[in-house]
């Protein structure tokens, strides 16, 4: 008799997996997947309704969602929680990460992904630096953008009020093209930092282009949060459009009451450059203080050149005098009267001074806290090599504009914490767990689903950061299991040092860093270098 066609195929194949089975026990198909999360309420990240379900995770993918009969070697019951994607965090400090390789304070408000690099500054050897992250073993994946102030002062040799020469542009792009050749997301600017200030905007469209023939993207600290808002948001599209590439605005804010009133404009902008066709993006950390260098308000031709060279202009009467001057005109078109919003986070030489505000800290270093000597206590303090401090300088008001806008991303502006050091702004632990308290529980402003939008899909999509972002098939299993009536953010200005709460567990390329609210001892984060987007179905 004559056998059926593939039949002889088929038994031979049935063969070998009924020997692998008696080689492997019984338990070979039941252990069909690494991880299973059973019985959750899943946000997808894409913005679409939730929906109940399991999701079931092989070898740090994301291979089932839905119902999922068969068991994994790990199960989390998720039944009254949230399953949502890892949030991503395009805007931090994190140069840092390999001396702080947990990054516990971004995790524990479920944090998988950071993208360090920003305001312009980043380490200069991408490849290096992603080295060392996969050496150090993280606990989140980390994509980083290579910052302009870095690669300006690595060819400019400290000489900073000027153009680069010809030479010097074409030696800045060629580091920006390394960068980018090894894996940087895009460009970055801090344009009230040093020694970006002094660039001129066709320095900054010579580099972009750089950038933009590598398929990254621009993304800017702007030369101006206040009044002057609109100009620097008129920069930052004429860059775009002229050296054709994707636009990130870091931290939108309109800081000093002055600016206050201006959201309407500055989304009218940012909308209309939007109607003329650029992919224009901006992130936000939803407080009403920013954090920053103590000097800032010092003007940047006064701090050029290093400590060294402002110690000989405060030394000189008439240069200091000229510093005073600025000083106080910039608090009088601020509809400020004094520095009482700058608060000391943390001074090295002298910490007793942390979490006091410059009034209270001229009282303690020169017996008043008259305005003159506020100043000449910044002045001073520069001078000794610096502060950070946080600046009080935001209406909530503009918070809540800026925050519904859908393509508004939610971001941190900070770095890894050390637990206890200093006095640091609350958002590096609480950032993303505010968000969802208080303006998606208590507020009702967003829904569930469009808050987790803005940390998932939308910045795994505008930065390219390849299948992350949401729960599907195929996609990297970067996850996290939250309790929405519980999420809280308890860090608070005066009392910063608190992880946040509500987050049960937190798993990054399928594996849990935390685990029922407690951290393991798995590092498995990695580098994200710049991918394509993954076009949606």
């Amino acid at each position: 008799m004559a056998s059926l066609p593939g039949f002889s195929r088929f038994g031979r194949w049935l063969g070998l997996l009924l020997s692998a089975a008696a080689i492997g026990g019984p338990n070979l198909f039941a252990q069909s997947y690494d991880l299973v999360i059973r019985k959750g309420r899943i946000v997808d990240g894409s913005g679409k309704p939730a929906f109940d379900g399991d999701v079931a995770v092989r070898e740090g993918r994301i291979v089932t969602i839905g119902r999922v009969d068969l068991p994994g070697r790990e199960e989390i019951d998720a039944a009254g929680r949230i399953v949502a994607p890892g949030f991503i965090d395009v805007h931090t400090h994190s140069e840092n990460i390999t001396e702080l390789p947990v990054a516990e304070n971004f995790i524990r408000m479920g944090v998988t992904t950071i993208v360090t690099g920003n305001c312009g500054g980043s380490k200069l050897d991408v490849a290096a630096f992603f080295k060392d992250v996969e050496q150090t073993r993280t606990a989140v994946n980390v994509a980083t953008l290579i910052g302009h102030n870095t690669v300006r002062a690595q060819i400019m040799g400290g000489s900073f009020a000027r153009p680069p020469t010809d030479s010097e542009l074409r030696q800045m792009g060629e580091l920006v093209d390394r960068a980018m050749a090894d894996g940087a997301v895009g460009l970055s600017t801090g344009l009230i930092y040093l020694p970006g200030t002094f660039a001129t905007t066709e320095e900054i469209i010579a580099l972009a282009k750089v950038a933009s023939a590598r398929g990254g993207i621009y993304a800017s600290h702007m030369r101006y949060e206040n009044a002057r808002i609109l100009e620097a948001l008129e920069e930052v599209v004429r860059i775009c459009e002229e050296a054709k590439i994707p636009g990130e605005v870091s931290h939108l804010k309109l800081s000093g009451p002055s600016a206050w009133e201006m959201s309407g404009e500055v989304i009218a902008l940012l909308d209309a450059a939007r109607a003329r066709g650029l992919a224009l993006t901006h992130d936000q950390y939803v407080y009403t203080a920013s954090s920053t260098s103590l000097g800032t308000p010092i003007p940047a031709e006064a701090r050029e050149g290093g400590r060294e060279r402002f110690q000989e202009r405060l030394r000189d009467p008439g240069q200091k005098a000229r510093m005073v001057i600025e000083m106080k005109e910039t608090l009088r078109r601020s509809r400020r009267e004094d520095f009482a919003y700058a608060v000391i986070a943390n001074f090295e030489p002298d910490t007793s001074l942390n979490g006091k505000s410059v009034p209270e800290v001229a009282r303690r270093m020169r017996g008043s806290d008259s305005l003159d000597d506020q100043i000449e206590t910044i002045l001073e303090i520069e001078a000794r090599g610096g502060a950070s401090a946080v600046f009080h300088g935001m209406s909530e008001e503009n918070i809540q504009r800026f925050l519904i806008h859908p393509f508004t991303m939610i971001a941190s502006d900070a770095g890894p914490r050390r637990f206890g050091e200093a006095v640091p702004h609350p958002r590096g632990y609480g950032n993303n767990a505010r968000v969802l308290s208080r303006y998606v529980r208590e507020l009702g402003l967003l829904s569930i689903e469009e808050a987790i939008r803005k940390m998932t899909s939308l910045p795994a999509g505008t930065f390219k950061l390849g299948q992350r972002g949401e729960i599907r098939p195929g996609f990297i299993a970067d996850l996290v299991i939250f309790d929405p009536a519980t999420v809280e953010a308890p860090s608070t200005f005066n009392d910063p040092h608190h992880y946040a709460s509500g987050f049960s567990d937190v798993i990054v390329n399928g594996v849990p860093v935390i685990r029922a609210g407690a951290l393991t001892d798995q590092r498995p984060g990695l580098p994200v270098r710049l991918a394509q987007a993954v076009p949606r179905d």
